[in-house]
C-alpha cells in the first residue's frame, strides 16, 4: 500500500465532479437550478453539439456580486445554508456548494454577472483555475457559457453516449424543470432551433400543452388532495392516453423533480383496473410540503430523497386520482380514436439531429455575443389553427391583432369543435392567462343499451339515444366476472370443496421458504396449505368459487404470485387472484351468444362499479355518436372556410 498522502485540490474537485457532472445534461440542470435559485422569471439556455460543445445559461435572476465571483467557484462554496439546522430544512434547488466547482473543474467557464444591471463583471476559469477577470456591462442576471466539456479529463467522454441520446436527455431535463416552475420562462435552443419553450404565465396544464402537446394535455383531468402536512395537485391522464413506460410522470417535490418508485406507484394504483397492464399514464404531480419532513442530501445529484411520511403522500395520490376518476364518463369515442397515434402507441417523439457531425472543440466562437440576453425579440408565431387564428393551447406565442380577433378566439373555444391542428414549428406559448385547455369535467350517466345483434362472434352491438356502441363480449364478461370474485374472495367465507384426489406440490428449498412465510395470505382467501415433507405442500380443500376442473392450476397461480413477489400484500393478492378468475370464465372471441344471454351480460354490464373498462384496463365498449354517424354520412359538413383552411 502506497503512503497515504492529502489529495491535489485540482484532482479531488475532478472527482467531486464524477459524482455531479456526468455529461451535459447534468450541467444544464445544475446551472438551471442555481439560476431558479437566483429568483430568475426568465432562462434561456443554448446549447451546441448537445452540450459537448458549448452550454450557454442566461437569466435576468438576482446575480453574484463582484466581489464573491471567486469564491463562488470554489468547492463547497454556498449562500444557502449556514449552519447544520439550514440542511434540515432546505428551501432552494442547490445547496452544496459542489455545482460551479465541479463543472468549472472539467471545462473552460466563462460567468458575466450583474446584480444592478449597470455594471457587471466576467470571469474565465479553465480546470477551475481563474485566467481572466474584468468590468464589463450587461441587463441584471447571469450568464454562464461552458465548452469543451471533460477537456481535461477525456477518459469521461467515452461514456457520453450519441448526440441524439445527450440532447434527449438535456431536453427531459428542461421539461421536468419548467413543469416544476410554470411561473418561469425557459426556452431551450439547440443549432438555432427552439426545442423548449414556456411561456412562465403559472399555468400548469399550458405548460403541460408547451412540452407533451396540445392532444395529451387536453386529455388530462386536474385533482386536489391534502391533509395537515401534505398539498397535492397535478394533472394526470384518462385512461385511453398512456405511455409504454414510467417516464412520462413527473414528481414534483416543492419545485424539485424527483425520482420516486412508490409515489409513481400510486398514480398507476390510482387507476385501479381502468388502466391496461403494462401503459402508464402521462402525470404531473406537484407535492408540497414542510422542508422539515424531507431529507434532500441523500444523492449527489438530489434527484433521490427521504421523506418522513412517504406511504402517506402516496395514499394522498392514489386517492385524489381514484375521486377525480370516479366521476368521469371513460367510454372512448370511436371515431375521434380512428388514426389517432398520439394517445397509446406513439410516445413523445425525440429531437433527431439531421445529420450525426463529428464531436470537435477546435475553433469555438469567441463570446462576443456574450451579452445578449433572454430579453431579445421574439420570432413571429407560427403555431397556427386551421381557422387562420392563433392557439393558445398549442406550443407557440398567439399574436392577436385586434380585440375582434381576440373576441373572436374565445367564441371559437367555447363551440363544440374536433378540427385539426397544425403545429409548423415550436415557439413560445405566451399565452392568454384566462385560457385553458379544455377540460371535461362533466360525468354522463351509463347509457341505456338495448341489443341490436353480435358480429363475428365477438362484438355485440347495442344502441342507445346519443349513438350506437359496439361491446366487447371478452372484456365484458372479465369486468362482471371480476367484481362478483373480488367481492366473493374479499368475504373469506369458509365455504370450501374437498378434493376428491389431494393436490401435491413440489418446491426448491428457496421457495418452499417463502410459501411457509406467506402461508397466511394464501389462507386469507382460503387456500390452506399443509406442509407435506421438506420442501412439499398438499392442498386438500379449496373454496367453493374456483371454476369446476381448474383447481390445480389455480392453486398453482395463486402459489406463483406469492413467489413472483416476496413482498405481496393481502389487498394486491386478491386483486391479482380475482383479475386471474375472470378472465378463465369469460367468454372467449369467436363465441356466438342467442339474443337471451347477449342481453343478459349487457345488464350485468349496467350494474358494474366500473362498465368501461376489464380488469386488465381494456376499453369494454366505443361509441359512435350521432354527430359521428352524421359526419360520416355527410348529413352534416365542415364549412367550405375551415375546409379550404386545412
Amino acid at each position: 500500500m502506497g503512503k497515504i498522502h492529502e489529495l491535489p485540490v485540482e484532482l479531488s474537485n475532478q472527482i467531486a465532479a464524477g459524482e455531479v457532472i456526468e455529461r451535459p445534461a447534468s450541467v444544464v440542470k445544475e446551472l438551471v437550478e442555481n439560476s431558479i435559485d437566483a429568483h430568475a422569471t426568465q432562462i434561456l439556455i443554448r446549447v451546441e453539439q448537445s452540450g459537448l460543445k458549448s452550454i450557454e445559461v442566461n437569466d435576468n435572476g438576482d446575480g453574484i456580486p463582484a466581489d464573491e465571483v471567486e469564491i463562488a467557484f470554489q468547492p463547497h462554496s454556498t449562500s444557502k445554508i449556514s449552519t447544520d439546522r439550514d440542511l434540515f430544512a432546505i428551501k432552494t434547488l442547490g445547496f452544496r456548494g459542489e455545482a460551479l466547482a465541479s463543472i468549472a473543474s472539467v471545462s473552460k467557464l466563462t460567468v458575466l454577472t450583474s446584480t444592478d444591471g449597470k455594471s457587471a463583471v466576467q470571469a474565465d476559469f479553465a480546470g477551475n483555475t481563474l485566467l481572466d477577470k474584468k468590468t464589463h456591462a450587461r441587463s441584471k442576471g447571469t450568464t454562464m457559457t461552458v465548452q469543451d466539456i471533460f477537456f481535461n479529463t477525456p477518459a469521461r467522454l467515452k461514456y457520453v453516449k450519441s448526440l441524439h441520446t445527450e440532447l434527449n436527455r438535456i431536453v427531459d431535463i428542461v421539461d421536468r424543470l419548467a413543469m416544476g416552475h410554470p411561473d418561469i420562462s425557459f426556452r431551450l435552443i439547440h443549432e438555432k432551433k427552439d426545442l423548449v419553450w414556456t411561456s412562465g404565465n403559472g399555468n400548469m396544464q399550458q405548460t403541460i400543452a408547451g412540452i407533451y402537446g396540445r392532444t395529451i394535455a387536453s386529455h388530462m383531468l386536474s385533482f386536489e388532495n391534502s391533509d395537515s402536512d401534505y398539498e397535492i395537485k397535478g394533472y394526470f391522464s384518462k385512461p385511453d392516453t398512456t405511455r409504454s413506460n414510467r417516464s412520462y410522470m413527473s414528481m414534483i417535490l416543492n419545485g424539485r423533480y424527483i425520482k420516486n418508485y412508490q409515489l409513481s406507484s400510486a398514480v398507476v394504483r390510482g387507476y385501479g383496473s381502468k388502466l391496461m397492464i403494462g401503459r402508464f399514464p402521462v402525470a404531473v404531480i406537484d407535492i408540497k410540503l414542510d422542508p422539515n419532513l424531507v431529507d434532500i442530501n441523500v444523492h449527489p445529484t438530489k434527484q433521490e430523497v427521504r421523506l418522513a411520511n412517504e406511504g402517506r403522500i402516496a395514499d394522498l395520490i392514489s386517492q385524489g386520482i381514484k375521486e377525480r376518476l370516479s366521476d368521469q364518463n371513460l367510454i372512448p369515442d370511436a371515431v375521434k380514436n380512428l388514426g389517432r397515434k398520439t394517445t397509446t402507441d406513439q410516445d413523445k417523439p425525440a429531437y433527431k439531429p439531421e445529420k450525426p457531425e463529428q464531436i470537435t472543440f477546435d475553433a469555438i466562437p469567441t463570446l462576443d455575443k456574450i451579452d445578449q440576453t433572454i430579453h431579445e425579440p421574439k420570432p413571429e408565431n407560427k403555431a397556427i389553427a386551421n381557422d387562420g387564428q392563433p392557439d393558445p393551447l398549442l406550443v407557440g406565442t398567439p399574436i392577436f391583432k385586434d380585440q375582434k380577433h381576440l373576441q373572436a378566439w374565445d367564441q371559437r373555444l367555447k363551440e363544440e369543435s374536433e378540427e385539426k391542428v397544425h403545429v409548423v414549428e415550436n415557439t413560445a406559448p405566451e399565452m392568454p392567462k384566462d385560457e385553458l385547455v379544455p377540460e371535461d369535467t362533466t360525468h354522463e350517466e351509463f347509457p341505456d343499451l338495448r341489443y341490436i345483434g353480435q358480429i363475428h362472434g365477438t362484438y355485440l352491438v347495442a344502441e342507445s339515444k346519443d349513438g350506437f356502441y359496439l361491446i366487447d363480449q371478452h372484456a365484458a364478461q372479465e369486468r362482471v366476472n371480476y367484481e362478483y370474485y373480488r367481492e366473493e374472495i374479499g368475504k373469506v367465507s369458509n365455504d370450501q370443496q374437498r378434493l376428491l384426489v389431494p393436490i401435491v406440490l413440489d418446491y426448491s428449498n428457496t421457495e418452499a421458504i417463502m410459501i411457509k412465510d406467506k402461508k397466511d395470505i394464501l389462507e386469507d382467501i382460503g387456500l390452506h396449505v399443509e406442509d407435506f415433507g421438506q420442501n412439499s405442500f398438499v392442498i386438500n380443500t379449496h373454496p367453493t368459487w374456483f371454476v369446476p376442473g381448474q383447481e390445480e392450476s389455480t392453486i398453482k397461480e395463486m402459489i406463483d404470485y406469492v413467489l413472483n413477489d416476496s413482498k405481496i400484500s393481502v389487498a394486491a393478492f386478491r386483486e391479482k387472484n380475482a383479475i386471474m378468475m375472470s378472465c378463465k370464465r369469460a367468454i372467449k372471441a369467436n363465441h356466438h351468444l342467442d339474443d337471451r344471454e347477449a342481453m343478459h351480460l349487457l345488464h350485468n354490464l349496467t350494474k358494474c362499479e366500473n362498465p368501461y373498462n376489464c380488469p386488465h384496463g381494456r376499453p369494454v365498449l366505443v361509441q359512435f355518436s350521432n354527430k359521428d354517424l352524421e359526419k360520416m354520412f355527410k348529413r352534416i359538413q365542415d364549412s367550405h372556410d375551415t375546409r379550404e383552411s386545412e
